[in-house]
């Protein structure tokens, strides 16, 4: 839970700072700026509270970042993924998965 809420305050953070930067601006770009800056924030710190290895967080982490990165960049830009994002992505969640749960010895 802690890192699908972390992967959606990246991802809405980043989302409002590109709109900031390409559609805001004076006192509204400001604004946006720092709520930009306070979901990244909540990111970093909401990322690092899960109960979890580094080492192990990291994989489901950017299993998890494309997907909601996908869903953020529809809702934000109303862009589809392509095929290859759609087959790069498929790979990315499979190593993902990979790092997380696969026990060496």
């Amino acid at each position: 839970m802690f890192v699908l809420v972390a992967t959606i305050f990246e991802v809405a953070g980043d989302a409002i700072i590109r709109k900031c930067i390409y559609e805001y601006s004076g006192t509204a770009r400001v604004i946006f700026f720092m709520i930009g800056a306070a979901f990244l924030f909540l990111y970093g710190f909401t990322l690092n509270l899960a109960p979890v290895e580094f080492k192990q967080i990291v994989g489901i982490y950017i299993a998890t970042l494309f997907i909601v990165w996908q869903v953020g960049n529809y809702i934000a830009f109303k862009t589809l993924p392509n095929v290859s994002i759609l087959i790069g992505g498929a790979l990315i969640v499979t190593g993902g998965l990979i790092v997380t749960f696969w026990e060496s010895k």
